[in-house]
């Protein structure tokens, strides 16, 4: 399976929001926690949908089930122009009692539908060990990803680091400190 190029920037930077939501300064876990806060400050986390989905995707963090993985895996190979609809996708996923109020306050936002999918899909791969199948035409994809994995990883990572801090900057022209 390949995922879009799409999909692996936002993968990258939701596990890093992840990450940092994990624990404190001092390493005591306190994901928990960070989550009920964030959810909390959802009316404002709203605004960074479109920019920034990977940092409000993580107020619904083990909100989904997935009963047609085959969707999901399909759907995580599509670029950004070429998503399914929410409607669409929403057949194979169901969402937890407890998300359904934060589920209803971002589908009535304009860009909502298209959020869902995308925090659908940064779930779905977080959850997910990303499964291959054993084709000689994939051993050769291996091989060659093998020897260009250095150069993928840095890149991941910068993608991730530029997209951070663009979301920081955001925020501090919002009035917040910076995470810095």
């Amino acid at each position: 399976m390949s995922i879009s190029p799409f999909f692996q920037e936002l993968r990258t930077a939701y596990q890093a929001e992840l990450d940092d939501l994990n624990s404190d300064s001092e390493g005591h876990y306190i994901l928990d926690k960070r989550l009920a806060e964030k959810r909390q400050e959802l009316e404002f986390l709203l605004q960074m949908m479109d920019l920034s989905p990977e940092m409000v995707a993580v107020v619904l963090h083990q909100a989904f089930e997935f009963h047609e993985p085959e969707l999901m895996d399909h759907f995580i190979t599509l670029d950004a122009d070429d998503l399914l609809s929410w409607d669409t996708l929403s057949e194979g996923v169901r969402i937890a009692p407890w998300a359904q109020p934060i589920v209803d306050k971002i589908l009535a936002e304009p860009v909502g539908a298209w959020f869902m999918s995308v925090a659908a899909a940064l779930e779905y791969m977080h959850g997910t060990p990303m499964r291959r199948s054993t084709g000689a035409a994939d051993a050769d994809e291996d091989l060659e990803n093998v020897e260009r994995g250095d150069q993928a990883e840095s890149d991941e990572e910068r993608e991730a680091r530029e997209r951070e801090e663009a979301g920081n900057a955001w925020m501090v022209e919002q009035g917040f400190d910076s995470k810095e």
